[in-house]
């Protein structure tokens, strides 16, 4: 049987408190949602009380509801890791059994060597370093020298970051693609390229035409399975640079949150029957990785306060899904992703009254619910679809 239209929206980095597992990752006390409240003083945040946000964890401003109007629970990520892409596989139905590589100290000399080889030119860096600080460290050597600059972070990639009008960006990504050659035998993740713009006197800043080269999944996805059913799977943000362009039809890729919201209503409206699966990046990208919890605050309260929007262009059989890949607590010390559960909630016209999830075994829960739902195949998770009051709509 077909069904509608699902929008399911991945909030980056919004985690809720510390796994069982978390001391394993150096995460113990990590608590991204209730810590951003505390340093707030309190969150605003009336729609995603609603749906129940409030009763998963104690989140200062958001008290918990007797009935809330949505579907309420916390996911916990079984996979080995802590990623956006061991997230995102995780929630459409992959659970990753061995960890992706991490360099903290620098790539390899060999595989540095290689990738010199490629590029013709010794790189600039190969440190872990953040976005911003890695420009204004080497951003003005790398324009009087074109010598790409290379670098990782807490995450499994290998980031080669170069200036538009030095490197341009074909250049850069045909350089990213031969990279991604060499990294396989590393078990790296990704290759990303980060092109950037600006000067030393008037500082640098990178632009929106970054590009991911990812390693694809190993195994089916929610994604793929629903494409094989003819269904449509229109991405909003980093989604196709997740999945390897995998099981996606249409992708459109965003500068910020502001960005994303606006283009998920429009693709929304061009979405017949199918998944619009969008990734909001602030929360982790702006505000979890540069410690800024009052950022993440207000970007919480942004996307509250859009909420209502997309409540009115919703049909009366839509359903709409916000979830997290991973926790980006900013009060804890350095800028790593967190171990820690994520919300799930679920709304639509059609619910009749809310339901408590409970603590969900897996992210794949989610994928499993929505596959069951669409009426397609997926090997991972336990649905919970069954507990979703939609009578007023459908009969499962």
């Amino acid at each position: 049987m077909n069904r509608g239209r699902v929008v399911w929206i991945i909030l980056d980095g919004v985690g809720l408190e510390a796994l069982p597992d978390a001391k394993d990752y150096g995460d113990e006390g990590a608590a991204t949602l209730p810590h951003v409240a505390s340093v707030c003083g309190g969150l605003n945040l009336p729609n995603l009380q609603r749906l129940g946000i409030g009763n998963l964890v104690e989140i200062k401003g958001v008290p918990l509801l007797v009935n809330p109007c949505g579907a309420y629970g916390r996911l916990a990520e079984r996979s080995a890791g802590k990623d956006s892409i061991v997230g995102h596989w995780e929630l459409a139905g992959i659970v990753v059994e061995k960890p992706f590589a991490i360099f903290p100290q620098g790539f390899p000399d060999k595989l540095v060597a290689a990738f010199a080889e490629v590029a013709g030119v010794q790189p600039l860096g190969n440190v872990p370093a953040g976005g911003i600080s890695i420009l204004k460290e080497y951003g003005a050597e790398h324009v009087r020298t074109g010598r790409p600059i290379l670098y990782t972070s807490v995450d499994s990639v290998f980031q080669v970051a170069a200036h538009e009008e030095v490197l341009p960006r074909e250049r850069l990504y045909e350089l990213c693609q031969a990279a991604k050659s060499l990294v396989a035998e590393y078990n790296i993740a990704r290759v990303i390229a980060r092109p950037f713009v600006g000067s030393e006197q008037q500082g640098f800043r990178r632009t929106p035409h970054r590009k991911d080269f990812t390693v694809p999944p190993p195994r089916t996805t929610l994604l793929e399975a629903l494409i094989a059913q003819d269904y449509t799977v229109s991405a909003v943000g980093k989604i196709s640079d997740l999945f390897a362009g995998r099981g996606i039809s249409r992708s459109t890729t965003t500068f910020d949150n502001a960005d994303g919201m606006s283009k998920t209503l429009t693709e929304l409206n061009a979405l017949d029957k199918g998944l619009l699966l969008v990734n909001l990046i602030d929360f982790d990208m702006a505000y979890g990785h540069r410690n800024d919890a009052v950022g993440f605050g207000r970007a919480l309260e942004a996307f509250d306060t859009w909420l209502p929007r997309l409540y009115e262009q919703m049909q009366s059989d839509d359903i709409l899904v916000i979830s997290a890949d991973h926790g980006c607590d900013p009060t804890t010390p350095g800028t790593d992703h967190t171990r820690e559960y994520v919300p799930v909630l679920v709304w639509s016209k059609s619910m009749q009254e809310g339901a408590a999830l409970g603590d969900r075994q897996s992210f794949a829960d989610l994928g499993a619910t929505l596959a069951a739902y669409f009426g397609v195949p997926l090997s991972a998770g336990e649905s919970f679809l069954d507990a979703l009051d939609l009578r007023g709509r459908f009969s499962f």
